[in-house]
């Protein structure tokens, strides 16, 4: 029997210094290898499985990411729960660097991802609400527990990268219901869905995006620092959701195949 986990952190490798035992896996998929190997290690008496959503040494940018490969490989180790912490651009005022959102809505901008695993015969999958409520639950009540303060829902606009937006973008994305920008949130969150994964996000506020009022021209510079001053605040908070994750699915997410003939036998 090869190695399984029950749960998932997809996000850097900042979590990776707290685990104690943990075992590298380098796990085939029929999309390719995942971004990069698998570390899995038991946590609060759970099998928790951590992937690098850019790899360890960041070489894939968010519009090479091979996403399906990242998801497919964490379903076949048995990973039912994914926790996927991501940074992002604040496209309100009032979310400036250093906030938490944890979003319940999606507005896919990007073009030319692949963002499906079902080519061929009808498969429809339901993505009215991108997010699994009971980890978003979970995340909010962690975040309160560590005493962060975390804005409850909010819509990312997931654009394809790898350049920021420009000032006009960034205030139209906010004109139609925008609270954050981001580069990776699509098309990880939808195959898991497809996959009937519960699949929860906790966004970092890292910069005011381009077209907020006082807000300057993002740099990598910028983002790369607020994430790092705030890397040990996250890794708390997922810390706790791990531990409070429920173990029993009670959700739709792992109902969302019920009743879909699929082409193909998932892992």
């Amino acid at each position: 029997m090869g190695p399984t986990a029950e749960l998932a952190v997809i996000g850097g490798s900042g979590l990776y210094a707290l685990l104690d035992g943990a075992t590298e896996h380098r796990v085939d998929t029929p999309y390719g290898p995942p971004s990069d190997a698998v570390t899995i290690a038991e946590l609060a008496g759970r099998r928790v499985a951590f992937l690098p959503r850019h790899g360890r040494d960041h070489r894939h940018p968010p519009h090479k990411i091979p996403y399906r490969a990242n998801l497919w490989a964490l379903r076949s180790l048995g990973v039912g729960q994914v926790l996927a912490p991501c940074a992002v651009g604040g496209l309100l005022p009032e979310l400036g660097p250093g906030t938490f959102v944890v979003p319940d809505q999606l507005i896919d901008r990007t073009s030319g991802r692949v963002q499906t695993y079902y080519d061929r015969g009808a498969v429809h999958v339901s993505f009215a609400d991108p997010y699994c409520p009971v980890g978003r639950r979970t995340l909010l009540t962690a975040a309160a527990r560590r005493d962060v303060p975390a804005v409850d829902g909010g819509t990312v606009v997931v654009v394809e990268g790898p350049r920021f937006s420009t000032r006009a973008e960034s205030r139209w994305f906010a004109s139609i219901g925008g609270t954050v920008v981001n580069m990776t949130g699509h098309p990880e969150a939808v195959l898991a869905r497809e996959l009937a994964l519960c699949y929860s996000s906790i966004a970092l506020v890292t910069d005011h995006d381009a077209g907020v009022p006082g807000g300057g021209s993002v740099t990598q510079e910028e983002v790369f620092r607020v994430f790092g001053e705030n890397t040990d605040r996250l890794r708390g908070l997922l810390l706790e959701a791990v531990r409070a994750l429920p173990a029993e699915r009670d959700c739709d997410c792992g109902r969302a195949l019920e009743g879909i003939t699929l082409p193909f036998t998932l892992p």
